[in-house]
């Protein structure tokens, strides 16, 4: 199965109007290239600004991605062809380098109750549907509107509590502090094209499709990209501390195709409005689909971005942020009242027209490649590339 008919549906529907910035593995360097979009093709601005965190730190990131002398060129047919083709020579990778990969969780209703439904089910999925019957007879449409924080959340928790309702899950989705959580180490998210990673023995999991905010050292919000914060269901649904081990795993964290820089065309008010579309093709014939509005996230971007980083936490090189998903899929797949999990060969499509589309295979963790890749070896190719 294809990924895409088109290789050019990976990017923006007003890609011309758009600053695209992302990272490219160079077979001739035999490592990555930082890259602008310039009409047909992709510019290699590696040379002015040897990582995509150093991009992003430069006063005028825009300028520099449209105007600065480039090194060397690809056309862009061709890359994105080779890309979701598999193919080893010029490929992207993911756009983000020396960023921490850092995620929020429970930020919008619908999944903040299929977290509850997992917690109460204790990760099996056999008993999610009764489940989920009884947590949305108790609480149902009651949480979408509530402000986490305010008064008004106080008063549910009162009442949850009381009717031994309350979860873990609710306290960061209705208190006063988000879920921020690692997602994965510097240089460990895959790129579009590539295998995401599904680890052995999981047998309830899913993709979580979302909009990923590039942060700079000081805070301020610069681009936004698409990610898939694949998730273990029976693990995490176990206990809350198998977090780690539910969503860390061998290329489990995607991101791309390419970050899109705030400039004239898109800005945080674009991201607030972002309609993200998900569909999955099983290779048993299984199609999933749907869409989800960031106008129904329960924390605004800022005020995520602003619990991650600030002056109780410091990210020198800056921060990639998954603002959370409304999607936790509920359609069976298999047995009734088994709901929704992936199987391998799976093409999972995250799209919305302003950002493009991030569509990746699933696969075991086991079986995609391995990531050696680190801060050391970047270091050490940059510097024998004489960019350092």
């Amino acid at each position: 199965m294809e990924l895409l008919d088109n290789a050019l549906d990976v990017l923006p529907a007003d890609r011309t109007a758009a600053t695209l910035v992302g990272r490219l593995h160079d077979p001739e360097e035999d490592g990555p290239a930082v890259v602008a979009v310039r009409g047909d093709e992709l510019v290699d601005l590696t040379a002015v600004t040897p990582t995509l965190a150093d991009l992003l730190e430069h006063p005028d990131a825009v300028h520099l991605a449209r105007s600065a002398p480039a090194r060397k060129s690809w056309p862009l047919p061709q890359v994105l062809a080779d890309t979701l083709a598999g193919a080893r020579g010029a490929h992207l990778l993911a756009p983000a380098d020396l960023q921490v990969l850092k995620a929020a969780g429970v930020t919008f209703a619908k999944s903040m109750l299929e977290r509850v439904i997992e917690e109460r089910a204790g990760g099996d999925a056999a008993r999610a549907a009764e489940v989920r019957a009884q947590v949305e007879r108790a609480i149902g449409g009651a949480l979408a509107a509530v402000v986490p924080g305010s008064a008004q959340a106080r008063a549910v928790k009162e009442v949850l509590v009381r009717d031994g309702l309350w979860s873990q899950y609710l306290e960061v989705g209705l208190g006063p502090d988000p879920e921020i959580f690692t997602k994965a180490p510097l240089l460990a998210a895959v790129g579009v094209g590539a295998d995401v990673g599904i680890a052995a023995g999981s047998e309830w999991n899913n993709p979580e499709p979302e909009v990923a905010l590039a942060v700079r050292s000081d805070g301020r919000i610069v681009g936004a990209t698409l990610g898939n914060d694949v998730n273990l269901r029976d693990v995490e649904g176990r206990s809350a501390l198998l977090l780690p081990k539910a969503k860390d795993n061998n290329a489990s964290a995607a991101l791309g195709p390419f970050l899109r820089l705030f400039d004239d065309s898109f800005g945080l008010d674009d991201v607030r409005a972002l309609e993200v579309r998900l569909e999955v093709i099983g290779e048993d014939g299984f199609v999933l689909a749907g869409a989800s509005s960031m106008r129904e996230i329960s924390r605004d971007p800022v005020e995520l971005s602003r619990a991650a980083l600030g002056a109780h936490h410091q990210y020198p090189d800056g921060l990639i942020l998954y603002t959370g998903t409304l999607f936790a899929p509920t359609e069976d797949r298999g047995a009734p009242g088994a709901g929704f999990t992936h199987r391998t060969g799976d093409v999972v499509r995250i799209s919305t027209p302003e950002l493009g589309t991030l569509v990746n295979r699933v696969a075991r963790s086991e079986d995609c490649p391995q990531w050696t890749f680190g801060v050391r070896a970047l270091i050490g190719n940059l510097a024998r590339r004489g960019l350092l």
